[in-house]
């Protein structure tokens, strides 16, 4: 089970630099700013962004509306990625919370849309 996330302006996905970070992405990587993330940090999505509806309180938001609280996040969880993308741990949540929020900073116009 993952959240799909992505950053969208007038119905299309929004592009971002070439990345290649999420549970599953295209072999080569992508510049399109859709992000898998594993559930395994729902945990700390739901302790950092929203007790009830955790990562999914960004859907349908203006992204820079959102910069405020996912810096927040990133700064209580860290950005340091474990060795194992799976692992629920600070870091590996901080780690996708930090790169939604480039792309926010990045396209502060556009919208999250979600699973």
């Amino acid at each position: 089970m993952s959240y799909d996330i992505g950053l969208y302006k007038d119905e299309e996905l929004v592009e971002v630099p070439h990345f290649t970070e999420g549970g599953s992405y295209p072999r080569d990587g992508t510049n399109l700013a859709e992000l898998n993330i594993t559930y395994n940090y729902s945990w700390f999505f739901k302790q950092c962004l929203d007790k009830e509806q955790g990562l999914r309180w960004l859907y349908g938001k203006k992204a820079i509306t959102t910069i405020v609280r996912l810096q927040q996040a990133v700064d209580e969880l860290g950005a340091d990625r474990f060795e194992n993308y799976w692992a629920p741990t600070p870091g590996n949540a901080g780690h996708a919370l930090n790169v939604l929020l480039g792309w926010a900073r990045q396209h502060p116009d556009a919208i999250w849309q979600g699973d």
